[in-house]
């Protein structure tokens, strides 16, 4: 048995969701003739209390258009460090967007309204004008940490005092919400624009969806077409899609549960000092006196799977093919190291 930790995107499609897409009624999305993928966007927009929405090939797609709406040449967005859209992103923000970008610290890969607050430039030549703020919940590199809704309502008056557009990396974002217990309206009432991924703990095999106006949302069209995201029988992709969000919303907190297991599994280990506050379903061990690439190559020898994530950390993601069955397993030969 092959246990793969290394991201939720390896996810398969399951049964029903292989039935759903096989079974879509499918048409020329470019054209607007998708009755499929215009269901699914209909049906994200208003889960979210948003006006329309766009599906595409990915999730770096979606962000990546959102700060082409956001942004034009000689502008700066604010982020933490961390952010997806600036490490993992292929440097998009300058080769598609030629905007610049204003990096912040913070807790697990959070920032605060103050912070944003203190690092709007001033009305300077000599400074690109700041137009944009983007936050990612939940936090990838802050070991799968949450926002509160109540950090975010601070953010987005300060945007509106400033005049700044709030974009939300929402890759994980249902993740953070079977926790919360929020309503995914009270979400969309605070950002601009939201990305959604569906190929990562909701388990398709394509697609990320962004949430926004119905302005904002045809322009978005047409950025995503000079992109290549113009996709035509798309409708098979999109009925995963719908498939996800009516049955495997829910089990995520399923996947939660083990990956907390899993790190106090991995805090056994002399060698793993520390593993970050588990929130979701990341699990990330900081290692001491070995490497990452040598805990990697005897975790293969045991044929489990896991990335490396800094100098001296590992990540673990659970997802909807990592069962009990393989949790116990884990234990077992993560024990013999």
């Amino acid at each position: 048995m092959i246990i793969d930790l290394r991201s939720d995107t390896v996810t398969k499609p399951t049964k029903g969701m292989k039935e759903a897409m096989f079974s879509a009624p499918v048409g020329d999305d470019v054209f607007g003739e998708d009755p499929t993928v215009s269901a699914l966007e209909e049906k994200i927009a208003s889960l979210f209390g948003m006006e329309a929405s766009i599906f595409c090939p990915s999730g770096t797609m979606t962000n990546q258009i959102a700060i082409r709406l956001h942004t034009r040449i000689q502008t700066e967005v604010i982020c933490h460090k961390y952010s997806h859209i600036y490490l993992y992103e292929g440097g998009g923000i300058m080769s598609n967007s030629l905007a610049s970008v204003k990096l912040l610290e913070g807790n697990l890969g959070k920032i605060t309204a103050s912070q944003v607050a203190a690092s709007i430039n001033p009305d300077d030549i000599h400074a690109p004008e700041t137009t944009m703020v983007s936050l990612e919940n939940t936090m990838n590199k802050g070991g799968g940490s949450i926002y509160e809704l109540e950090e975010v309502i601070p953010i987005k008056k300060v945007c509106e005092e400033y005049g700044l557009k709030l974009h939300l990396d929402g890759a994980r974002l249902f993740n953070a919400l079977v926790e919360t217990g929020d309503n995914p309206k009270e979400w969309g009432a605070q950002f601009d624009t939201i990305s959604i991924c569906l190929s990562k703990g909701l388990g398709c095999p394509v697609g990320s969806l962004l949430v926004g106006s119905k302005t904002d949302i045809k322009r978005a069209r047409k950025v995503r077409k000079v992109m290549g995201g113009g996709m035509r029988q798309a409708g098979f992709l999109a009925a995963a899609g719908i498939y996800a969000l009516d049955h495997q919303v829910a089990r995520l907190k399923e996947d939660h549960g083990r990956a907390k297991a899993l790190g106090e599994m991995l805090l056994k280990k002399s060698f793993v000092p520390e593993v970050l506050p588990v929130a979701t379903n990341i699990a990330i061990a900081r290692l001491d006196g070995i490497t990452p690439e040598f805990f990697l190559e005897k975790l293969g020898e045991k044929h489990i799977k896991a990335v490396k994530f800094g100098p001296d950390l590992v990540r673990f993601v659970t997802h909807h093919d990592f069962g009990d069955d393989h949790l116990e397993e884990f234990g077992k030969r993560i024990g013999e190291l």
